[in-house]
């Protein structure tokens, strides 16, 4: 008897420690991924867009459709962070995120987004 309940608290034990590393493997891949959404363009309104479209699409967007937009922002974002290294593209990058803002708009208002 007193060698199953051993044997039953290993066992226990055991499947404890895989759902912790399971719980903490998955809170280190969220981390990552919430930094990546994080990076900073270092321009005001490319940051302020990128905020309000992840939010919208967090928030808003059915399930199955949101991995698509999260693909399409995650480029965007690496996109608008490589042009911000480059002196002569940011000069113009405020505008163009402002015109990406206006063009995104419309698209995510069926979704209730408010930009």
């Amino acid at each position: 008897m007193m060698r199953q309940a051993t044997s039953k608290a290993a066992a226990g034990s055991s499947a404890n420690r895989r759902q912790v590393l399971s719980l903490a493997a998955g809170i280190a891949l969220l981390a990552g991924v919430t930094s990546a959404h994080a990076q900073s363009t270092g321009i005001a309104a490319c940051d302020d867009f990128l905020t309000k479209y992840d939010a919208c699409i967090v928030s808003k967007v059915p399930e199955a459709q949101r991995a698509m937009y999260k693909t399409q922002i995650d480029q965007t974002r690496k996109a608008w962070v490589d042009m911000a290294k480059n002196p002569s593209a940011k000069a113009t990058m405020e505008s163009t995120c402002k015109q990406t803002l206006d063009a995104t708009k419309a698209s995510l208002t069926a979704y209730g987004c408010s930009f």
